[in-house]
């Protein structure tokens, strides 16, 4: 069993950088692939980023590609989505997730624990 807690989301203006860290609870998290998801009011929840295990791979969606990275520190058992440059349209809630695939991208079914979500609001 693996428990997720998010943090470091809030209110920005447009332009600003904003952090989200993951923590989890667990002796194996370094075994598995960690993802980062958003969900927008009235929208699905998507993909944003995702890191496999030994932090081998990353993965973007288009659309946060060159302003978000994602890394993780398993000596901390901690994954992070660090934000650049948001915009009004990255405004949703963030989730972070495990994957035991240890991939860190595919369907959302492939992801076996969900932290509780972290809001973010971008205002112009």
């Amino acid at each position: 069993q693996v428990q997720l807690v998010e943090s470091g989301g809030g209110l920005v203006q447009a332009g600003g950088s904003l952090r989200l860290s993951c923590v989890a609870s667990g002796r194996t998290f370094s075994r598995y692939g960690m993802g980062w998801f958003r969900q927008a009011p009235g929208k699905d929840r998507e993909f944003v980023a995702g890191i496999s295990q030994n932090s081998w791979s990353t993965y973007y969606a288009d659309s946060v590609k060159g302003r978000f990275t994602v890394s993780r520190d398993d000596a901390k058992n901690s994954v992070y989505l660090q934000m650049y440059s948001l915009k009004p349209e990255d405004t949703a809630v963030y989730y972070c997730a495990a994957d035991r695939w240890g991939r860190g991208v595919g369907p959302q079914y492939e992801y076996d624990y969900w932290g509780q979500g972290t809001q973010v609001t971008v205002y112009s």
